[in-house]
C-alpha cells in the first residue's frame, strides 16, 4: 500500500474509502482520525523518522467552558493555571519532523464518574455543552500516550524508538507498556529514581530450618540515579558532541551506567525473575557540582555513547514544532467549545505544518518556507 496519497480521498487501513469534506467548523462531518492517518503515512515515508517523541503542549484559557480546562499545571507558563493540556506524538529525524497524533487530557474535574466528583450532574452538563462523547474519561497522560502509540501501530506505523522527558519516563507504567511493546526507549527521570548496578543479583537466605523457606530477592541496597552518578566521579565522564548549534556544536559531560529499575511497580512486574538492565544516562556540565538530567534507555548495551546522547537530545526538534506551531500557524488562537472542534483545529494545524515541513525538505522548492 503505498504511503504517499492525495489530502483528500484515503484508503484507511480497514479498507474504508472515506471522501473529507468540510472545513474546520466545529459540526463539520469529516474524521480527524483519518485525516491524521493520512498524514502519518506521508510524512513517516518523507522523514523517514529515527524516534516517535512524545511531548505536551498547554493552552492557557480565562474562561472554563472549553473542554478539559481546569487548574493543572501549564508548561506554557511554567506553573499551575487554567489551561487545557494536550499530549502528542511527533516523528522526528535531527532535519525534520511533525506531530501526527493528539488526545485531549480530561482532567478529573470533567469526568463523572471520577472518586472525587461531587456533583455529577453538572459535571455531565458541562461535558454535554462541549460535546465529549459518552467514552472518554479522565486517563493518565501516559496512558494517552500509549494508546496514541498503539493507534499509530495499527495504522501501519512502525515506531523505532520512543523518546519522551521526565513527565512520562518517570512514570515506571509508561516504560513498562513501552517494553511489553516491545519498544526501545529513551526517557528522561528525576534524580530521585530508584536502580540497583547492573551486578546485581537475586540470592536466598540460608534457610533457618523454621517458618518459610527464604525466596530469592535482591539484596543488594537500591540507589538513586543522582547517588549512583557521583559514586562514579568526574572520572567517569566523557565528553559529548552531538550535533551542530546555531552557534557552534553543541557538546557536554555524560555519564551512561549499566543499571537494573528497581521502582515498586517494576519490581511487581518482574517478580520471581531478574530485574532488566538498561542504561543510566547522565548529563553532567563543566561548572555544575553534580549532574543536571538524566535518562533511562533500552537501546542495546554495544550502543556508542554519541548515538545514545544524540537520542536523549532529540527532543529539540519537538520544541521547534511547539513555537513553529503556536507562533506561525495558530496552534493556540482555537477559541471553540467542542471536542471535535478542537480536535479539527490540531489536524488542520498538523497538516499545516507538514506542508511546510515539506516544503523545507523539497530541494526544488523556491524559497526556503
Amino acid at each position: 500500500m503505498p504511503r504517499t496519497r492525495s489530502f483528500q480521498i484515503s484508503q484507511h487501513p480497514t479498507g474504508h474509502r472515506v471522501r473529507k469534506t468540510g472545513g474546520s467548523s466545529t459540526d463539520a462531518p469529516w474524521s480527524h482520525q483519518l485525516v491524521l492517518a493520512e498524514l502519518a503515512w506521508r510524512m513517516d515515508a518523507a522523514i523517514n523518522p529515527v524516534a516517535w517523541v512524545v511531548d505536551d503542549v498547554s493552552f492557557v484559557k480565562d474562561g472554563d467552558e472549553s473542554p478539559g480546562v481546569a487548574a493543572q499545571y501549564c508548561g506554557a507558563l511554567g506553573k499551575t493555571a487554567n489551561c487545557q493540556v494536550a499530549p502528542s506524538v511527533h516523528l522526528v529525524t535531527d532535519a525534520a519532523s511533525c506531530p501526527v497524533n493528539w488526545r485531549l487530557f480530561v482532567p478529573e474535574q470533567w469526568d463523572p464518574a471520577a472518586p472525587r466528583t461531587e456533583d455529577v450532574a453538572a459535571v455531565a452538563a458541562r461535558r454535554q455543552r462541549c460535546r465529549i462523547p459518552a467514552d472518554i474519561a479522565h486517563v493518565p497522560k501516559w496512558q494517552l500516550a500509549l494508546d496514541m502509540i498503539d493507534e499509530l501501530e495499527s495504522w501501519g506505523l512502525d515506531p523505532p524508538l520512543v523518546v519522551a522527558d521526565e513527565g512520562y519516563g518517570q512514570d515506571g507504567a509508561f516504560r513498562l507498556g513501552l517494553t511489553e511493546r516491545d519498544i526501545p526507549y529513551v526517557v528522561g527521570v528525576r534524580s530521585d529514581t530508584a536502580l540497583l548496578e547492573a551486578e546485581a543479583c537475586r540470592s536466598v537466605a540460608p534457610y533457618a530450618g523454621t517458618g518459610r523457606r527464604p525466596v530469592p530477592r535482591y539484596r543488594q541496597r537500591r540507589i538513586s540515579a543522582r547517588q549512583l552518578v557521583l559514586e562514579g566521579g568526574r572520572r567517569a565522564l566523557h565528553a559529548v558532541t552531538w550535533r551542530p548549534g546555531s552557534k557552534g556544536p553543541l557538546r557536554s559531560r555524560f555519564a551512561a551506567l549499566r543499571v537494573r529499575p528497581a521502582g515498586r511497580m517494576i519490581r511487581r512486574a518482574h517478580a520471581g525473575e531478574e530485574l532488566p538492565e538498561c542504561w543510566l544516562l547522565a548529563e553532567w556540565p563543566p561548572g555544575e557540582p553534580e549532574p543536571v538530567k538524566y535518562w533511562l534507555s533500552t537501546l542495546p548495551g554495544d550502543i556508542p555513547l554519541r548515538h545514545l546522547v544524540r537520542m536523549a537530545k532529540i527532543r529539540w526538534r519537538v520544541e521547534h514544532d511547539y513555537r513553529e506551531l503556536k507562533t506561525g500557524l495558530g496552534l493556540d488562537h482555537f477559541e471553540g467549545r467542542t471536542w471535535s472542534g478542537w480536535h479539527h483545529h490540531v489536524t488542520l494545524v498538523s497538516v499545516a505544518h507538514a506542508f511546510c515541513t515539506l516544503e523545507r525538505l523539497n530541494p526544488k522548492a523556491p524559497a526556503a518556507a
